[in-house]
């Protein structure tokens, strides 16, 4: 069976047919990158473009980077606020013309790893972060995901953690990995002096280099891996909630 997923970035927005039995792309992912201002009908847009590259018809999953709750965008850290309390599934249904799931990006990558990756089979706690432009958050308790936990927006040395350790900081201010290491390493203390999981999985784009900086990371009782969809798994997890719906 197959599902199109979407996942919207800070920077790019790609996706492509997933093929539901495999928990994989059946098709190479199509990307385009994301408007600045990401404003909800230039991303609308560009979401279409998408999915117009495979001349689709059927339903698709979309993640956002914010809290969504049955369609409705809360939030709009990374991208422009006219999407704060916007109908995000009518606005991208029309678009379409086709019916659409809208959810987390976080809680889609999440998804599709405790099903098809390196969280499968896990009980206990277990935390999905996609280190990029900013920092998403998906948890888990005996493989039931708590949606929209946006744990990137703790506080961490007086600002929001993602503006400390993402992927994005460590390009804007240049840091070795070891540096850096050092920033996600602080993070993941902090979390697991709140959560105490027995698993982190570490997604992104920066997930394919996770050696060059998992092995400098300390003092973390959890299991630390990196996501075995790596920077496909939101395309994965949208289309899974599509599915779903």
């Amino acid at each position: 069976m197959e599902i199109f997923g979407v996942d919207i970035g800070g920077s790019g927005i790609k996706g492509a047919p997933v093929d539901l039995d495999r928990g994989d792309l059946a098709r190479e992912r199509h990307k385009v990158l994301t408007p600045h201002p990401a404003t909800p009908d230039d991303v609308a847009g560009c979401v279409a473009e998408v999915v117009g590259h495979f001349d689709w018809s059927g339903p698709v999953g979309i993640t956002f980077p914010g809290v969504v709750t049955s369609g409705v965008t809360r939030s709009a850290a990374n991208v422009d606020k006219g999407w704060i309390d916007l109908d995000a599934r009518t606005l991208l249904s029309d678009k379409l013309g086709l019916p659409v799931t809208v959810l987390n990006d976080a809680d889609a990558a999440g998804i599709a790893e405790m099903t098809f990756g390196a969280g499968r089979g896990r009980k206990g706690t277990v935390i999905m972060l996609t280190l990029g432009t900013g920092i998403g958050s998906a948890l888990f308790i005996d493989g039931r995901l708590v949606p929209n936990t946006e744990l990137g927006h703790l506080e961490l040395h007086g600002h929001d953690a993602e503006k400390h350790a993402s992927t994005k900081a460590k390009e804007d201010e240049d840091l070795s990995w070891h540096h850096w290491a050092h920033r996600v390493q602080k993070y993941l203390v902090h979390l697991e002096m709140l959560f105490s999981p027995e698993l982190f999985i570490i997604g992104g784009g920066v997930s394919r280099k996770a050696d060059k900086f998992l092995p400098l990371i300390e003092h973390v009782r959890a299991e630390m891996v990196p996501a075995e969809l790596q920077n496909n798994a939101g395309i994965v997890g949208a289309a899974m909630a599509a599915a779903g719906s």
